[in-house]
């Protein structure tokens, strides 16, 4: 068994509110970054209380939400499409880290039986809202199973993952999927930005992910079964990066930068951001 070492990978800091520095430690053994320190249960909710967060709020005013929920429309269309094929019928449908209930409002018009996690008050009055049935942690939901269930950039906020991903998997249905969308800090994005690339997002995001992580998180019962991009990704948060750098006129930059990374990407698959499709053995 080899020793697990932690050595620090970058450093960087949060650029949406505390403008606080944190250090990225690389964990040899999962191939993931840990952010360094990483709030506690009292603290972590302040650093998602600003109105530039935007999914928790239903903001479209400024050039970057207007951005954001056209990119976002389109891939609700997308994942709505998805989670139908992978599991090749409607079922039930749990969505960890919902937000505001945008995707699981267009699965239940679509004829999904829906489920929302929501641990911000604010974000979760406003999908309860839209009458849907929203609530603070899984465990208030422990006496339910579901078909399919999703975290759409998720679980590099969860603060226990490990146990996260243990109730997670004992929610799903045998037969049924799991599908979880992150970063990916191995992309060319990530690495051309730096300490800059906003999909660092700390400290919301607690851990960073690459595709060998990905792969040796869950248990054995959970099956990888693809791996997909999520093209849009790396020209948001190229254009988030480029604010963060201080550029005036984000645009024409980020658009070059994020268009050379999915070209790059088509070779060594290393996307700004990878949706991982898992299927539960029966």
């Amino acid at each position: 068994m080899s020793k697990n070492t932690r050595s620090v990978y970058i450093t960087t800091r949060d650029y949406l509110k505390s403008k606080e520095e944190f250090q990225l430690l690389y964990d040899s053994d999962k191939q993931m970054l840990i952010t360094s320190p990483q709030p506690d249960q009292d603290t972590i909710g302040s650093y998602y209380e600003d109105q530039s967060y935007i999914s928790h709020n239903d903001n479209k005013k400024g050039i970057i939400p207007f951005v954001y929920y056209q990119v976002k429309k389109r891939a609700i269309q997308k994942k709505t499409r998805l989670i139908k094929r992978r599991l090749g019928r409607t079922g039930t449908l749990l969505d960890v880290g919902t937000g505001t209930g945008d995707f699981i409002l267009s699965a239940k018009e679509q004829g999904w039986d829906v489920r929302g996690i929501e641990p911000n008050h604010k974000a979760r009055e406003k999908a309860k809202n839209k009458d849907l049935s929203v609530y603070k942690s899984l465990e208030d939901l422990r006496y339910e199973n579901f078909d399919v269930i999703t975290l759409w950039h998720v679980l590099e906020h969860v603060p226990e993952l490990d146990s996260t991903i243990k109730k997670i998997e004992s929610l799903l249905n045998p037969g049924g999927v799991l599908i979880i969308a992150v970063p990916n800090f191995r992309s060319f994005d990530a690495k051309y930005y730096k300490g800059f690339w906003a999909a660092y997002d700390v400290p919301r995001h607690l851990w960073h992910f690459s595709r060998e992580s990905m792969s040796q998180l869950f248990s054995k019962e959970l099956q990888l079964t693809s791996i997909l991009p999520m093209l849009f990704d790396s020209f948001y948060v190229s254009l988030l990066s480029e604010k963060y750098k201080g550029n005036r006129l984000p645009i024409p930059k980020s658009f070059l930068v994020g268009l050379w990374s999915n070209i790059l990407a088509w070779r060594t698959k290393e996307y700004s951001s990878l949706v991982y499709c898992f299927k539960k053995q029966i």
